[in-house]
């Protein structure tokens, strides 16, 4: 066995403060995920979108390509949902209590009944800061593994999702503020 280097000891400090930094970030996400927000799940890795195509109410194409360049939180739901009904104006409080315009929120409705019947019911709970898009195939809950609604995905500037919490959140709490807030400072 031969002695150690000064340049072994200089990566092992290297490994070592990056193994640090990682279970910090680690730790400090995981107390974010708490109250309000304790089902949200963090991705280990940031997970890179389905190439998938959906509409805006005008039956414009869009894909989350869309988004890139700012923190977006996407909330996949339907008109039929009751949990739905009962987080959308907390979403929609979400916008004006983070204030950044580097954050926006984009609810996407995995819906059959048409932007006539989305818009009637974004206008009924009082939505009015966030962007609706509509999949009237359904086929993008599927790819997207949301296999129940409410799903909410958290991207990150590059268009990857880096969380995401499965059913209803109160998306306008102080934990819902500060975990975008924290997601937000980096």
């Amino acid at each position: 066995m031969r002695g150690v280097t000064r340049r072994d000891f200089g990566n092992w400090l290297a490994v070592t403060a990056a193994l640090g930094t990682t279970r910090a970030g680690a730790a400090s996400r995981a107390e974010l995920a708490t109250g309000t927000m304790k089902n949200f799940t963090f991705s280990d890795a940031p997970k890179p979108m389905a190439e998938v195509e959906f509409r805006d109410l005008e039956d414009k194409p869009a894909s989350f390509a869309l988004f890139r360049g700012k923190l977006t939180l996407v909330n996949l739901w339907a008109t039929w949902c009751v949990p739905c009904r009962k987080e959308m104006p907390g979403l929609d409080k979400l916008v004006e209590k983070v204030g950044d315009p580097r954050f926006q929120i984009v609810v996407l409705a995995i819906d059959r009944s048409g932007p006539v019947k989305v818009k009637a019911f974004l206008d009924e709970v009082g939505v009015k800061h966030v962007k609706p898009y509509i999949d009237a195939t359904t086929r993008l809950g599927r790819a997207l593994g949301a296999y129940g609604m409410p799903t909410t995905l958290l991207l990150d500037p590059d268009g990857r999702e880096i969380g995401r919490l499965i059913g209803e959140a109160d998306w306008d709490s102080p934990e819902a503020v500060k975990l975008i807030q924290a997601m937000l400072a980096g």
